[in-house]
């Protein structure tokens, strides 16, 4: 049987140097690429690389539930950032 699962995830993109790293917290799940562009295709890649491989292993559910996914009906729902924003935070130094 072959699995589908199409849902949206939130991905940051940060710039760190002359790299673009995207992250998906929904997966704890990062690349990077040299260009905007190549971070999110990479991104695209290893997503789809992620899920076929559970998927084989046979650890799908644990797997997203272990990530703070739900499953309502007959989809998976994963948790949803609710905030993005700056803090100043004082550190010893």
């Amino acid at each position: 049987m072959k699995h589908t699962i199409q849902t949206t995830l939130q991905v940051s993109i940060l710039k760190e140097g002359s790299r673009y790293i995207a992250y998906a917290p929904a997966l704890d799940f990062s690349t990077s690429g040299a260009s905007y562009e190549e971070a999110k295709k990479r991104f695209d890649e290893g997503v789809q690389l992620f899920f076929e491989e559970i998927i084989k292993r046979g650890t799908l559910e644990e797997v997203l539930k272990e990530y703070g996914w739900r499953k309502m009906r007959f989809e998976w729902k994963p948790p949803m950032i609710v905030s993005q924003e700056s803090r100043e935070v004082k550190v010893p130094a």
